[in-house]
C-alpha cells in the first residue's frame, strides 16, 4: 500500500466524524466585495462579479455569462451571504472552505470576509488557508507582466507571517490533519529559501506551544516537484493542469486549433476550446513518482477575464465530474479516516467558470454530484432536506 502523504510519526491520529467517504475541502475565493486596491486598478466598485456579468459568448452555443442561482450576486461583506454559503456546502457534505489568503509582507488584500468569519465565530463551518503567493497583475494567469502589486519575501516576514497565521490556527474551526493545522502555499518554488521558511514556521509554532503546522504545497507551477524536498509535508496535485491542453497559452491562429475546434462544432482557428470530458480525463491521467494529495476540478472557462483569449473547457457535465470525483475518493479509501482528504477546485471561482455554487444552467447538479460521489451506493441519491432549504 502506498503511504499517505499525510502520515506522520510524531502525531497520533484523531478520530474524524466523516459524513461521507472522504474529507472534501473546497477552495474559496474572497474577491466578491469592493476594496480600495481594486477600485484603483479596475474601477470604482469592482468585484469578481464585474467580470462575470460582462462576459459574452465567443462562439455559438457558448455558455456565458454564468449567472448565479440560489445565492445571487452576493456581497461577502454580508454575514448572511457567508452563512448561506456555509449552509449550502455543509448540506452537500463538504467538510470546509480553503480560503485564498493574500499576504504581501504584512499587507493583506481581500481580507475582510475571513477577518469577520474569524472574529465573529460565524459561520460555524471548518476552514483553512491557502497563501496565493504570486504578484497581482493585469493578466489574470499569474504571469509577471503588468504587475500591480509585487509579491516579495524576507526572513523577518516569515516570522511575522506565521505569527499572524497562528491567530487562525488556534480557531477551533481550523481544519487539521492528524491534529496539525493545515496551511497551503500556492507557489512554493517562488520562496527564496523554502526550507528556511518552513523551518521558521514550524519552530515558531512549537515555541508558542502549538502543534507544527501541516505545510502543503501545490504543484500548480512546479508540476513534477516533490515538495517534500523543499521542506513541505506534502504536495497537492492541484487542478487544473492546463499544461495537458494543446497550445493552451497560444493566442494565435493555428491549423491544429481549427481541427480540434471543428470537432467541437466551432469554426475557429484562434479560440482555445477543449472538451470537458477529454480535458478532465487528461488531467486525471497524469501520474507522478511521489505521493500527492488529490484535487478535482469542477470546470474551466476564464472568458470573463480574458475574452477571446480565454481557455474554454466546453460542455461541462456534472455526470463526468461525479465519476472523476468518485474515482478520486476511492484512491484514498485505504487510508485512515483523518487522511482521506480530497480537495475540490473550486467553490466560487465564477470568473473561471469553476464553481460548485449553483448557477442558472445546472442548479444544484454539481453539488448533488458531490454528495453522490462521496457516499456509498446504498445511500440516498441526494441529501435529505432538514426543513430549511440551504441558501439565502
Amino acid at each position: 500500500m502506498t503511504a499517505s502523504p499525510l502520515t506522520t510519526a510524531s502525531t497520533p491520529a484523531n478520530a474524524v466524524d466523516l459524513t461521507g467517504l472522504a474529507r472534501l475541502i473546497t477552495f474559496y475565493l474572497p474577491q466578491f466585495h469592493p476594496v480600495p486596491e481594486n477600485d484603483a486598478w479596475w474601477g470604482k466598485g469592482f468585484t469578481e462579479w464585474t467580470n462575470v456579468a460582462r462576459a459574452r459568448p465567443v462562439f455559438p452555443g457558448h455558455y456565458q455569462p454564468h449567472i448565479p442561482a440560489d445565492l445571487g450576486f452576493y456581497d461577502l461583506r454580508l454575514p448572511e451571504a457567508r452563512l448561506a454559503q456555509a449552509n449550502l456546502a455543509r448540506h452537500y457534505g463538504l467538510e470546509g472552505f480553503c480560503y485564498w489568503h493574500y499576504w504581501f509582507e504584512g499587507r493583506r488584500l481581500l481580507e475582510r470576509p475571513f477577518n469577520e468569519v474569524r472574529a465573529s465565530g460565524q459561520p460555524d463551518f471548518p476552514f483553512c488557508l491557502a497563501w496565493a503567493n504570486e504578484s497581482w497583475s493585469r493578466r489574470w494567469l499569474g504571469e509577471a507582466r503588468d504587475v500591480m502589486l509585487a509579491q516579495t519575501y524576507s526572513p523577518a516576514d516569515d516570522l511575522n507571517h506565521i505569527r499572524w497565521l497562528m491567530l487562525a490556527f488556534t480557531d477551533p474551526r481550523y481544519i487539521r490533519f492528524n491534529g496539525r493545522p493545515v496551511f497551503l502555499v500556492y507557489r512554493p518554488k517562488d520562496l527564496p529559501d523554502p526550507q528556511r521558511t518552513t523551518d521558521t514556521w514550524r519552530a515558531e509554532c512549537v515555541r508558542q506551544g502549538l502543534p507544527e503546522p501541516f505545510l502543503l504545497a501545490t504543484n500548480a507551477h512546479c508540476s513534477d516537484t516533490d515538495c517534500r524536498r523543499l521542506g513541505f509535508d506534502a504536495t497537492l496535485g492541484f487542478k487544473p493542469e492546463l499544461g495537458v491542453l494543446p497550445r493552451f497559452m497560444d493566442d494565435g491562429l493555428r491549423l491544429g486549433k481549427l481541427r480540434r475546434n471543428l470537432k467541437l462544432g466551432v469554426l475557429s482557428a484562434r479560440l482555445k476550446l477543449y472538451s470537458y470530458a477529454a480535458a478532465q480525463r487528461a488531467m486525471m491521467a497524469i501520474r507522478r513518482p511521489h505521493p500527492l494529495l488529490p484535487c478535482v476540478l469542477v470546470g474551466w472557462d476564464n472568458t470573463p477575464r480574458r475574452g477571446r483569449n480565454a481557455i474554454v473547457v466546453t460542455n461541462s457535465d456534472p455526470a463526468v465530474f461525479e465519476t472523476i470525483l468518485r474515482d478520486t475518493i476511492q484512491t484514498v479509501q485505504a487510508q485512515p479516516p483523518q487522511e482521506r482528504v480530497v480537495f475540490v477546485n473550486a467553490w466560487n471561482e465564477w470568473a473561471e467558470g469553476n464553481h460548485l455554487e449553483p448557477d442558472q444552467r445546472f442548479g444544484h447538479r454539481f453539488l448533488e454530484a458531490v454528495w453522490r460521489a462521496n457516499h456509498s451506493p446504498g445511500a440516498e441519491a441526494t441529501p435529505a432536506e432538514d426543513g430549511q432549504r440551504p441558501g439565502l
